[in-house]
This record gives structure tokens, sequence and C-alpha cells, in this order.
């Protein structure tokens, strides 16, 4: 792990699939530990946003007959909606590589940091981060701060912590309360 200097630029905090779709019970994909994960994210968010420091949307936008793109469902989490000077970039499949527009932007990054944190973590965290590894970007995951969707069968704590664990192998992880307690020097 290594401290960021005041000469470095910040990370870029990407929060994946922020919307509405993820915390309405009922619906297939309702994410496991709502209210914790929504809790870290806000926070986090809050603290990169009061240093101003960049914020990166992901915002899913599949055509399957389960995610429909025109409902109010796909809309942001009103506290993480993103405000003017952050990025937002939507993707149709799982990974957020498959918005050419952010395959372009994180190919013109040399050497950023990102922080991923937010819902979908069995579906978008990992198929981004492990499509990141493929392309040379490394990620750093808040651990405590991504959700996924409850399984069908089983131990629903026990099946994120196999996928976080998956990720570790492709990214670097961390809890919230590390990034929070070095916000002067962001350890990444």
């Amino acid at each position: 792990m290594m401290l960021i200097s005041v000469h470095d630029d910040p990370p870029i905090l990407v929060c994946a699939d922020l919307q509405v779709e993820y915390l309405t019970q009922g619906r297939r994909h309702v994410i496991l530990d709502g209210d914790d994960a929504t809790s870290r994210c806000l926070e986090l968010l809050a603290l990169w946003r009061d240093n101003l420091w960049p914020v990166m949307h992901l915002k899913r936008i599949a055509q399957a007959a389960w995610f429909n793109p025109a409902s109010r469902l796909t809309d942001w989490i009103a506290e993480a909606k993103p405000q003017p000077g952050e990025m937002t970039f939507e993707h149709p499949l799982p990974s957020a590589y498959s918005s050419s527009r952010f395959v372009d932007y994180m190919s013109n990054m040399r050497s950023a940091r990102c922080v991923l944190m937010g819902f979908s973590l069995d579906e978008t965290i990992l198929a981004t981060v492990v499509e990141g590894f493929h392309r040379s970007h490394h990620y750093h995951v808040v651990a405590d701060a991504v959700a996924c969707r409850q399984p069908g069968a089983g131990d629903a704590a026990g099946y994120k912590q196999a996928v976080v664990n998956v990720i570790g192998n492709f990214a670097t992880l961390h809890s919230s309360a590390a990034l929070i307690k070095t916000s002067g020097a962001v350890a990444v």
C-alpha cells in the first residue's frame, strides 16, 4: 500500500451502478446489505466531493427483459446523483468497458488510480476489475462499500465474500474506514 503525496493526482472514485433498481425489494437484482453498503458509499462520495477529487459514475443500461432502461428504477439513488463536473458512463454489459466512452477515457489515463465502490459486485464490479486487469489498469476496491445481489440459494454473506476474494486476485482491496481515516493522504 502506498500513500499518495500532495503532489500526486488524487485517485478517481468510481461509483458503480448506484441505482434505485438495486435497492427495490422484490426486484431480481436487489442487493444484500443495501443500507450498509449505501451508507459507506455515500460517506466516501462525500469525502471525495468535499475534497473536490474526481468522481466517476457508472450506470447500467442493459436491454434485458429484467432491466428496463426506460423505468425509473434505473435512476440514480438521489444522494448519489452525479453533480456538475463529475463523469458519467453508461454501460450495456456488466463491464464498464462495454462503454466506448469509458474505454476511450481509461485508455487516455496514464497512471490513473481508481477506487471502486458500489452495487452489482458480482457483475459490474467483478467484470470491470477483471477486464481492467487485462488492460493493465489497476483498481482499488472498497470491500465494505460494495454489494451484490442476493443469491438464489445458499449463504448470502458467504457468496459476497467469495466474490470479494476473487476480485482480490485482480485488484487491491481496502476498507472504507482506512480510506476515510487517511483522507489527507488516501492510502491506495
